[in-house]
């Protein structure tokens, strides 16, 4: 690897796809193909779910251009309309980190992805809560949880970050004593 040209470490997209398709067929566990199976079949009906929204968050724009009821600095109106993108790129999201699982050959979805999910879910909510009916009660918790999963992705973070470092001083060893 250390002798390759740049030319030979990129692939081409039809290298990259087929060197996909080839890494479906590599299972050799009933399960594995079974997660793969529902991965596409889950990835499809998300991919489904998130353009009928998408034409949906269009439709009510235009809706409300058209009758002239877009008032960004109506808190209602902002609250809906970002409640409703929000919405969206959670979905994006999780199809993401579905597809990632198929494609990457992994058995699980990584952690990180699901907190960063939590969190858009958590954002989403704050936008549309509305502070005057809501309870100070579940604003303080909702905050809580907000709080702990930043935690817990920070933690994650800072562990993935030495674990690369350690792989990098590695490498950088391994090819320091080769020279």
């Amino acid at each position: 690897m250390a002798n390759d040209t740049p030319q030979q470490r990129t692939k081409a997209p039809e290298q990259y796809l087929f060197g996909l398709l080839k890494t479906y067929r590599r299972p050799t566990f009933l399960h594995e193909r079974f997660e793969r199976l529902v991965a596409l079949i889950l990835s499809g009906a998300i991919g489904v779910i998130i353009i009928i929204s998408l034409i949906q968050v269009i439709r009510t724009i235009f809706m409300m251009l058209v009758v002239g009821a877009l008032d960004p600095l109506d808190h209602t109106v902002f609250q809906s309309v970002f409640g409703m993108i929000m919405t969206l790129l959670i979905a994006m999201g999780f199809l993401h980190s579905v597809v990632r699982m198929a494609v990457r050959n992994d058995s699980l979805i990584q952690a990180k992805t699901l907190l960063l999910i939590g969190l858009l879910a958590l954002t989403r909510k704050f936008i549309i809560l509305s502070p005057s009916e809501t309870d100070p009660d579940k604003i303080a918790a909702l905050a809580g949880a907000t709080l702990a999963l930043g935690a817990v992705y920070w933690l994650l973070r800072e562990r993935d970050d030495r674990l690369q470092m350690r792989q990098d001083e590695e490498e950088n060893s391994r090819t320091d004593t080769s020279i």
